[in-house]
């Protein structure tokens, strides 16, 4: 076997925002760039028409008129031509952040599983979707331009004092909407952002137990619920948006006031020739240009709440997952393993399940995990597979602790079966070859064949080609269970985990679990169980006896079977290994 390479790391150590910052930043600056001649040239509509009221209608000349037409077309097309590259690079710089962030929010919607303290949220890959649609699209756009119209409100200073004084009030008055817009939709927003966060989380738990609802006739309770949820939730988005309606309609409302007020100030001031008609003209449009980015803001209000919330979302998830950082590359490994006082606390903290724990298991060689139902066999479990941190102490690898290896790099050589076994959506080819894009279909077989599932999938409709639907729903929990076992198998791993591997399998699953970890021993491979059911157990090597947490007894099989069934009078070894 090669050596493995370490995980895919940020090499300059920066977090995954200060890398997607670092990495956009050219592009950011380019945009600035293009708003600043957009902007400039917003002014060729003015401009021409004051030359058309002033010089050419004054004059009457023709070709003054077809040699400001012919500029203005110019310079309209290249305000065209700037716009689509500016969108461009919005988009592009979307992308490009989103390449850089997409597999820590996936990596981060995945935790509350890997810690089971909830199921998988994807929350973070919707906020990271938000945040890319929001740089692509208008919203970023307006601020851009909303520099511009201090530029825009001197301009019109410069063509009269009294246009310029009215066009900064109006743009005061608009500006105060903004705010007041802000204020009233904020708090309702975040909580209607809240209550439809907690009623998708609701309908996912509904969906991952819809036979529990439907069987014991829990959907009503389960409908009322969510109802509430749903509808605290609307009640939130609707008072939000009938308040953001009513200022948006306010603000445009004002902002066509103020075009109109323009021009009949300006027609005043020409009327007493202070100014000329054409600045009349101009003044009015620049005014519209100036209030433009302020109406647009807020138009686009909720979108710049919901991506600034989005944000909040990120950054506070990539800080309680942090990245992974590289890890130098360890070879192969042998699976050794070795549990050294280990100590292991429930996620989010708490008093250790596990204490003390300790032992050590050759290649080759296979231990179950016995005890009563609390004991933390699961958590051993977890802990050894690298799901639950250890608080204290360490489990070693051919001498290496977990954190030392990079996860993706060692994963290939473990095989893992959970006590719930979930496969993908897909054929059973797929879910065996651990979803590798370019499977080895010997290998595919041989793992079957060593799980012995494999005159089992030829009986399948479509053999290897069938599909298992959603979760593996199409076939029974046994046929999930030998699959599973067939998947952990899978490249030929040196270190198999197996929690409760037979609780839903039959006298043929069984005997066929056996076969399989007789085979896995024969070829050296280190083998752990954790089971009740004692035929899991009958092939393995030592025994590790939990008890509240602890290490009861730890020996060869027959020895802790004959210690566990002294400790307790009347009970048989068997059922007690259960």
């Amino acid at each position: 076997m090669m050596p493995m390479n370490s995980a895919n790391a940020n090499p300059a150590g920066k977090s995954g925002f200060e890398a997607a910052i670092a990495a956009c930043r050219a592009a950011f600056a380019s945009t600035c760039v293009f708003s600043f001649f957009i902007n400039m040239l917003m002014l060729t509509g003015p401009l021409f028409m004051l030359q058309v009221y002033d010089r050419v209608l004054a004059s009457g000349s023709i070709p003054t008129l077809v040699a400001l037409f012919v500029l203005v077309t110019f310079l309209f097309a290249f305000i065209g031509a700037l716009e689509l590259i500016r969108s461009r690079l919005l988009s592009r710089m979307a992308r490009r952040a989103d390449e850089q962030l997409s597999t820590r929010a996936l990596d981060t919607a995945f935790a509350p599983s890997l810690r089971h303290t909830g199921g998988v949220n994807s929350q973070p890959v919707r906020d990271l979707d938000g945040l890319r649609q929001f740089i692509s699209g208008p919203g970023l756009v307006t601020l851009f331009d909303a520099p511009w119209t201090p530029v825009y409100l001197a301009v019109i200073f410069l063509l009269h004092w009294m246009l310029g004084a009215f066009a900064v009030g109006g743009a005061l008055v608009l500006f105060a909407v903004a705010i007041l817009n802000e204020k009233l939709t904020r708090d309702r927003l975040a909580k209607a952002s809240q209550a439809s966060l907690a009623s998708h989380a609701l309908v996912e738990e509904g969906r991952r137990n819809s036979e529990v609802l439907h069987a014991m006739g829990m959907a009503p309770a389960f409908r009322h619920k969510w109802r509430q949820l749903h509808q605290a939730s609307l009640d939130e988005q609707m008072g939000a948006s009938d308040r953001a309606g009513e200022i948006t309609s306010f603000s445009k409302s004002m902002r066509l006031f103020l075009q109109s007020a323009m021009l009949a100030l300006g027609a005043y001031l020409a009327v007493l020739q202070e100014i000329t008609p054409g600045t009349m003209i101009a003044a009015s449009i620049i005014l519209s240009r100036a209030l433009q980015p302020v109406e647009q803001a807020i138009t686009h209000w909720r979108g710049f709440l919901n991506a600034r919330r989005a944000y909040d979302r990120l950054k506070e998830l990539f800080a309680t997952v942090p990245e992974r950082e590289a890890s130098m590359p360890l070879p192969a490994p042998t699976g050794r393993l070795s549990v050294e006082d280990l100590f292991v606390c429930p996620p989010g903290g708490g008093e250790p399940i596990l204490r003390a724990i300790n032992f050590q298991i050759e290649p080759g060689n296979a231990v179950g995990i016995i005890g009563a139902t609390g004991a933390g066999k699961t958590s051993l479990v977890r802990a050894l597979v690298g799901l639950w941190p250890a608080a204290k102490g360490a489990v070693r690898i051919d001498s290496a602790t977990l954190d030392q290896w990079d996860p993706d790099a060692l994963g290939p050589y473990v095989g893992y079966l959970p006590q719930d076994v979930a496969l993908f959506s897909g054929s059973i080819a797929e879910n065996i070859a651990r979803l590798d894009p370019e499977p080895d279909g010997e290998q595919v077989v041989a793992a079957a064949q060593r799980a012995c599932v494999h005159d089992m999938i030829l009986r399948l409709p479509d053999g290897y080609e069938t599909r298992v639907g959603e979760g593996g729903l199409a076939l029974s929990a046994g046929q999930r269970q030998r699959l599973g076992l067939a998947r952990a198998l899978y490249g030929s791993p040196v270190f198999v985990v197996l929690d409760e591997p037979n609780s839903n399998l039959d006298s043929e699953g069984e005997t066929a679990l056996v076969e399989a970890i007789v085979e896995m021993k024969r070829q050296g491979c280190t083998v752990v169980i954790a089971a009740h059911r004692p035929s899991a157990i009958s092939v393995v090597d030592h025994l590790l006896f939990l008890k509240h947490g602890q290490v009861a007894a730890f020996g060869p099989r027959d020895q802790v079977l004959a210690a566990v069934t002294q400790a307790v009078p009347g009970q048989k070894p068997a059922a007690r290994a259960g």
